[in-house]
């Protein structure tokens, strides 16, 4: 019998550019567990995420940052929040369940989207292009996050910092989406 060795790979083998006044990179260190506030259990689950991750679960829109494993919780949606937290370990979905017991359905979705930074000058203008809302620091402030499509991709985009976005989109589509990216940069700088 053959032995086998299964490899983890990012999405986009680890892609990191610089171009003029934007930096673009693949974030190929952090997991993402989906949690789902089970009916009836927003109280119970609030108390476990502060007694864990020594913080509050983020209104849809927000974020809150823990300084377990220098975590982000991204308000995503009524009842739903991801937690992205620094982890390169298949196990991430056992260390969040442990920390929060039975207060919250979870699911690990690490490996279902590709996770990229963009920064610098020109970042909001090349974002500001196939984006679909305002990104303007007055409409889209720093801690902000949002469910938007960029070119018909689905995305979910967190200001980070003045001219600094984390953006997450569908592993399956990874390539697509870099594409567009680079094009978009390609046209404002």
């Amino acid at each position: 019998m053959s032995d086998f060795t299964m490899v983890a790979t990012a999405p986009l083998d680890g892609y990191a550019k610089d171009f003029d006044g934007v930096s673009l990179a693949e974030i190929t260190n952090r997991a993402i567990i989906s949690i789902a506030t089970p009916a009836g259990g927003e109280a119970h689950l609030a108390k476990a995420v502060k007694s864990a991750f020594g913080t509050t679960l983020p209104n849809i829109g927000g974020s809150q940052s823990s300084t377990f494993s220098n975590g982000q919780f991204l308000g995503l949606q009524q009842g739903q929040t991801f937690f992205v937290f620094e982890h390169d370990a298949p196990n991430a979905l056992e260390i969040v369940a442990e920390q929060l017991k039975d207060a919250a359905y979870l699911s690990d979705q690490t490996d279902s989207f590709v996770m990229l930074t963009i920064s610098g000058k020109n970042a909001r203008l090349a974002l500001e292009r196939i984006c679909l809302i305002d990104l303007h620091p007055d409409a889209f402030s720093i801690g902000r996050v949002a469910r938007t499509s960029m070119e018909h991709l689905s995305v979910i985009i967190k200001r980070t910092d003045e001219d600094t976005f984390f953006l997450m989109s569908p592993r399956s589509s990874a390539l697509s989406f870099l594409h567009v990216l680079e094009t978009s940069i390609h046209n404002v700088t």
